[in-house]
């Protein structure tokens, strides 16, 4: 699987749009990284932990000529599952699909991305009345509001 497949998969489990999907996934790997980078090993309850693996410099051989070479120390990164993911790993069973967003917290965008047809009717159904556009002589003039000056409030003249 590749970004833009995970990121379809992600926008279909979801229920977010794809430009949501892609913006989540950036943030993680933002995160993980920066976190990883800072030498902070960064734990995802359930899937698992990602820290920074620093490697010596060493003495290494070149392949085509057997000749020695010297490797620069470097950063690497290391994984470690979680037991969550362990267990799926090893089940036999389905695994559970994450549950989707709630309609209400994508309202405006599901409508506009033009997802499923069944979460624009329901955005649809739970949006507000639209108002008349009676003319504007119907109208009544609006009320001024007036606000009452406040005093300045006073300074303390004690000194220490």
């Amino acid at each position: 699987m590749n970004r833009t497949e995970l990121v379809d998969a992600v926008s279909t489990d979801t229920g977010l749009t794809r430009q949501q999907a892609e913006a989540a996934l950036a943030a993680i790997v933002y995160e993980v990284t920066a976190g990883v980078r800072g030498g902070n090993p960064v734990r995802i309850t359930g899937f698992g932990t990602f820290k920074l693996r620093e490697r010596k410099a060493r003495r290494g051989r070149n392949p085509q000529t057997g000749e020695p070479v010297k490797v620069k120390a470097s950063k690497g990164i290391g994984f470690t599952p979680g037991v969550k993911l362990k267990a799926d790993l090893n089940s036999r069973g389905a695994i559970a699909k994450p549950a989707p967003v709630s309609p209400s917290r994508t309202a405006a965008p599901a409508a506009r991305s033009a997802g499923t047809k069944a979460v624009a009717a329901k955005v649809a159904a739970k949006a507000p009345a639209k108002r008349s556009t009676a003319s504007p002589a119907a109208k009544a003039p609006a009320a001024k509001k007036t606000t009452a000056a406040k005093a300045p409030a006073k300074r303390s003249s004690a000194r220490a």
